[in-house]
């Protein structure tokens, strides 16, 4: 997936949540923290957005793990649960969001052609059954859907803020 669809998927899961159980009430820095844990797992790929902005944790994560494994795992974000819960307990909106967003990361990469390796360090690649190319016309199908979703869910929100 590219960067946009990725930052759309992860915007539109906290909109769910926030949504259809926290019922409309997290704050700005809830959905800020879901874009920016929307692209935190492709701190493995070197070109990706955030990897453009930290070439050299970039090259070193990519190097020690490579694209797709370790950061696009239950276990990378078991780890941030953890660094969450042991060192800013009290930033839930922050954990939340950064939470959503690199679980929607994960769902959207598992709809592309490589998948994910979900179980890592296990080397069993998980695929949704339908399956896309990254930056294709179904990809651009599915960010129009996403930003569909955000804008007609995210209206009352939006307004409660004004």
């Amino acid at each position: 997936m590219t960067g946009k669809t990725h930052l759309a998927g992860g915007l539109a899961l906290c909109v769910a949540a926030d949504t259809f159980w926290l019922t409309n009430s997290a704050t700005p820095i809830y959905y800020v923290a879901g874009m920016a844990g929307a692209l935190i797992p492709d701190i493995c790929h070197i070109h990706s957005k955030i990897g453009r902005r930290l070439p050299l944790l970039s090259r070193v994560i990519s190097s020690l793990f490579g694209h797709r494994t370790f950061t696009h795992s239950i276990l990378f974000l078991a780890i941030w649960a953890l660094i969450f819960h042991f060192f800013f307990g009290g930033y839930l909106m922050v954990r939340d969001g950064l939470m959503l967003g690199m679980i929607s990361h994960i769902l959207l990469d598992a709809t592309t052609i490589r998948g994910v390796r979900l179980l890592y360090p296990l080397n069993i690649r998980f695929r949704l059954p339908l399956y896309i190319r990254t930056g294709g016309a179904i990809e651009r199908v599915v960010f129009l859907g996403l930003s569909i979703f955000i804008l007609f869910y995210s209206i009352e929100t939006i307004i409660k803020w004004l």
